[in-house]
């Protein structure tokens, strides 16, 4: 990965607002509805190829494809960070329809259960509890997304080969952002997320080898604990987290470290987050993992004041990355060039300059409209250029 030698770089952490005709064509697709096969293929090439073009024209450093081919089923453009991967592997089946883990039972909405009930009346769909039938294993896990792990790399090669960017990363999954489910064939937790890392291992090996940067997502890290009722101890979390890191490493064995990001989260949706496990609770088992690159979130004022484990005694290994998040999803203000410049040099600081890369707390897309994602953008390579200029005098 291209380090910050000269200057800050800039990334983000990856899902771009998708154009409506784009999100209309995966509704129809994924929904078993009519549609041409062509003009869907044509315009998520055209697709990536101007979310590319948009992203280097503002100045972004480190950029992707926007997340374009993993697609959503709801009108609603997130994204499918996390459910995509059900769709490029066998061995599971839709189990009964029950309440889905996503919200249901989190601490923080029992807590300000008046609050989440009001922000659901008005049609706020990231904090509506969710139903559905569930994605259950009921035979061996293997990859099958050849065909779409393929298109993804030749439209992002071909987009990236037209603009000027330092780098390319594709995002995704990590096993233990997957282990929500129901298990009906695994002996154990442990036993299918390793059989899952080996699955996945497919696509991470083919983004490396493709020549691009590979982005693990794994908000599961860190947000399965507001999940966990009763609330378990630090000790008891952490045991179960590393089981998770295990698998990852796993399926990342073999593969170059400094070609590797991983990118954690405590959740997109628009809530108080008093309940969010501190990073200081799990960062040292998030280093554990093989990469060479840590994305986390640190504008977001629930975790903006993290920065200060890094002084305190959270070391970055030697050699590696940190990615601070320094523009939110979590507000529609957009933050001021002075202020991501303000939380870039604290980072600095702690971290060494040449060891920062300055990107945002979670993807952007569907999380804000659209245009507060390009306001937030063009802010945070606004902020990054105020601080080189400090920080390279």
């Amino acid at each position: 990965m291209k380090r910050s030698t000269q200057r800050i770089l800039t990334t983000h952490a990856g899902s771009l607002p998708r154009p409506d005709d784009l999100i209309a064509l995966n509704v129809a697709r994924l929904s078993g509805n009519a549609y041409d096969e062509r003009a869907y293929s044509e315009r998520l090439a055209s697709a990536v190829a101007d979310i590319c073009r948009r992203q280097a024209e503002l100045g972004i450093d480190v950029i992707n494809d926007g997340e374009f081919g993993k697609a959503t089923r709801g009108p609603v453009d997130y994204g499918a960070w996390q459910s995509y991967a059900w769709g490029r592997i066998s061995g599971w089946e839709y189990g009964p329809v029950r309440d889905m883990p996503q919200t249901v039972g989190r601490r923080d909405r029992v807590k300000f259960a008046d609050f989440y009930r009001e922000l659901n009346q008005n049609n706020q769909t990231s904090t509506t509890p969710m139903s559905g039938r569930p994605q259950v294993v009921t035979a061996p896990i293997t990859f099958t997304g050849h065909d779409e792990l393929r298109v993804d790399l030749e439209n992002f090669k071909a987009a990236l080969g037209k603009v000027r960017a330092e780098e390319g990363f594709i995002t995704s999954i990590a096993p233990g952002s997957l282990g929500r489910r129901q298990n009906e064939y695994y002996k154990s937790d442990e036993e299918y997320l390793f059989a899952m890392a080996e699955a996945l291992r497919e696509e991470y090996r083919a983004i490396v080898e493709a020549g691009f940067v590979l982005q693990l997502d794994d908000p599961g890290l860190a947000d399965t604990w507001d999940l966990a009722n009763p609330e378990p101890t630090v000790a008891e979390y952490r045991k179960f987290a590393m089981v998770r890191i295990e698998a990852l490493n796993h399926g990342l064995r073999g593969l170059p470290e400094d070609r590797i990001r991983y990118h954690i989260c405590w959740g997109s949706w628009h809530g108080p987050h008093s309940t969010d496990l501190p990073l200081k609770d799990i960062g040292e088992v998030m280093l554990k993992v093989r990469a060479g690159a840590f994305s986390v979130e640190a504008g977001n004022v629930r975790h903006e004041h993290e920065w200060k484990l890094w002084r305190d005694g959270l070391k970055l290994p030697d050699g590696k990355l940190l990615i601070p998040g320094v523009v939110s999803h979590a507000t529609n203000v957009v933050e001021h060039p002075e202020v991501v410049a303000d939380r870039i040099l604290r980072y600095a600081e702690v971290v060494g300059r040449e060891n920062v890369i300055a990107g945002t707390d979670c993807g952007l897309g569907g999380r804000i409209h659209p245009q507060l994602v390009w306001a937030k953008l063009e802010a945070l390579v606004a902020g990054a250029e105020i601080a080189s200029r400090q920080l390279w005098r």
